[in-house]
C-alpha cells in the first residue's frame, strides 16, 4: 500500500491536513527545511509546487510565489536535485503540484522516473486532460508507482466524476469552487448541495477538499464533508514573513486548534 493510501486507510477519525508550498520560495534552498518543518508541526502530507510562468488557476499570492521561484532559479531539474534526500527527512506522503507544459518539456517519462527515485508519491497537474493521460501517461505513472490526482469543481458531472473515481488510485481533489486559489471557502447552499452530492456518491477513493481553507474553521468545515483538506495561499503568503520557520509550528497547531487529534 503506497504512502497515500495508508494515510488514509489509518486515519480514524483524524482531519487530514495537507500543505501545499512553492519549491524555491522564499530562497531557492528552502524546500526541503520547509518540507521538514511541516511535517515535524503535525502535517499529514504535503503538495510541492513547481512554478510555471503562466499560472493562470492560481491566486495573486501563489503567483507570486511561483515568480519569485523562478527568479531564484527553480526549475524541475533543482527541484529534483534538492529532493535527493527527502526521504531521509521527512515520512509523510508528498505530492508535486504544477501545470502540464513543464512536465511535457521535462518528459513524462523522465519526470515520472524522477519522482519515483526521490520519493514522491504521487502529482497534481490540474490542466492534464483526463482522456490524454489515460490514453498516453496512465501505464507511465503506474509504472513508476505515482498516483495522477484528478480535480473535480461543483460543475462536473457525476458520470466524469466515477470516471476519475475508477481512474484514481490516490485521493480526488474537490475544488470548493471554480474559482482561483486564495479565495475564502464559502459556506452556502450550493456548496454543501456538492459536499453532499459527493459524500452521497460513496466513491473509491478518499476525498481532499482545497480553495480557501485559511484558518481553523474553514479546516473542519472541510473535513466534516471529506476526508481532508488542503491549504495553500495562506501558508505560502507565511513564507513571506520574516522568520517564517519559527512560525510554522503554530500555524498548523492553530489550523488543526491545537490538538494533534483533531
Amino acid at each position: 500500500m503506497n504512502r497515500i493510501r495508508n494515510l488514509f486507510a489509518n486515519k480514524d477519525d483524524r482531519r487530514i491536513l495537507s500543505i501545499y508550498f512553492t519549491a524555491g520560495y522564499p530562497a531557492l534552498d528552502s524546500t526541503l527545511a520547509i518540507a521538514e518543518a511541516l511535517e515535524n508541526a503535525g502535517a499529514d502530507f504535503l503538495e510541492i509546487g513547481f512554478p510555471y510562468s503562466d499560472p493562470v488557476a492560481d491566486g495573486p499570492v501563489i503567483q507570486h510565489s511561483s515568480e519569485m521561484a523562478l527568479r531564484n532559479g527553480m526549475t524541475l531539474d533543482v527541484l529534483f536535485g534538492q529532493l535527493k534526500d527527502l526521504r531521509k527527512r521527512v515520512d509523510i506522503p508528498v505530492l508535486l503540484m504544477g501545470y502540464v507544459n513543464p512536465v511535457l518539456q521535462y518528459g513524462v517519462e523522465n519526470f515520472c522516473k524522477a519522482c519515483a527515485e526521490v520519493g514522491v508519491d504521487g502529482v497534481i497537474v490540474p490542466d492534464l486532460p483526463m482522456y490524454e493521460y489515460e490514453a498516453h501517461y496512465q501505464s507511465v505513472f503506474e509504472k513508476h508507482g505515482l498516483s495522477n490526482i484528478f480535480l473535480v469543481t461543483p460543475q462536473t458531472s457525476e458520470e466524469r466524476i466515477r470516471k476519475i473515481d475508477g481512474l484514481s488510485t490516490g485521493f480526488i481533489y474537490l475544488l470548493s469552487s471554480s474559482a482561483t486559489t486564495g479565495k475564502n471557502l464559502a459556506v452556502s447552499e450550493t456548496s454543501e448541495s456538492y459536499f453532499s452530492r459527493i459524500r452521497a456518491m460513496a466513491l473509491e477513493n478518499p476525498t481532499v477538499i482545497g480553495f480557501g481553507i485559511s484558518n481553523h474553521e474553514t479546516f473542519v468545515h472541510a473535513t466534516d464533508h471529506a476526508d481532508g483538506a488542503i491549504v495553500g495561499s495562506a501558508f505560502v503568503q507565511l513564507l513571506g514573513e520574516p522568520d517564517y520557520h519559527t512560525k510554522i509550528t503554530s500555524f498548523i497547531r492553530q489550523l488543526k486548534g491545537k490538538t494533534d487529534g483533531l
